[in-house]
């Protein structure tokens, strides 16, 4: 008698066998919602514009190169300091407290020159605090020139950018997507097949009661000398 449940029986009663999506969904799923969140990102994000001036650390009199690179490296920590913000304030149009998050200084190991960064959401803001920035700190350098030896010159201004250096919409997407389709991958490398563990135990049920296409018990090696005795 067939079940009900199952209009299909598998030969020998076995529970029908249920067909599993292909291997490579993880992947395709993954890649498919990496590529939204890198729009959604991309397309929410405020696209961010950097602007660069330069600031050069110059010896004077019996000052040596060395000097002058030394004070460049210790004017380089103080260019987002406090003084230096509230110098830079004016300038820039935005409250000292605003322009710490959105400036930055660095400096080269080789040569005596600060580049001070400014980033905003408008390219000419980004230039005018890079700018208000450098040239406070040239002012506060140059107070003490008399004590260090060594005079700050703004060396480049600042050019404000035409395009934003923060990733754009197809950039984030492209990443988006490829981080998605690795993260599919990897769980594709770790997931265990459904598939394997059904057909260990049919297989296992078959050998408990092995049948033949038709459905009929097939008699055991036992059974068949039995009959061939008789």
């Amino acid at each position: 008698m067939k079940d009900a449940r199952d209009p299909h029986p598998r030969p020998g009663g076995g529970p029908r066998r249920r067909r599993a999506l292909p291997r490579w969904t993880a992947v395709a799923l993954g890649i498919g919602l990496g590529l939204a969140s890198g729009l959604a990102y991309g397309m929410a994000t405020t696209p961010q514009y950097s602007a660069t001036a330069y600031v050069l650390v110059v010896p004077e009199r019996s000052t040596d190169s060395q000097t002058a690179l030394g004070f460049a490296q210790a004017y380089g920590r103080i260019a987002t300091g406090s003084t230096v913000l509230a110098g830079a304030q004016s300038g820039a149009g935005t409250p000292a407290a605003d322009l710490r998050g959105h400036v930055a200084a660095a400096t080269s190991p080789d040569a005596p020159m600060i580049s001070v960064t400014g980033t905003a959401a408008d390219g000419g803001l980004a230039a005018r605090i890079a700018d208000a920035v450098a040239r406070s700190l040239t002012a506060t350098g140059n107070g003490t020139s008399a004590a260090t030896g060594v005079r700050l010159l703004l060396f480049s201004p600042a050019v404000a950018p035409t395009s934003p250096t923060s990733p754009s919409v197809p950039l984030s997407a492209a990443v988006g997507a490829s981080a998605g389709g690795l993260l599919g991958a990897l769980a594709l490398l770790v997931r265990r097949s459904p598939q394997d563990g059904w057909d260990a135990a049919y297989d296992g049920e078959a050998a408990l009661d092995p049948r033949d296409d038709r459905g009929r018990a097939v008699p055991s090696p036992a059974q068949e000398q039995s009959r061939a005795a008789v």
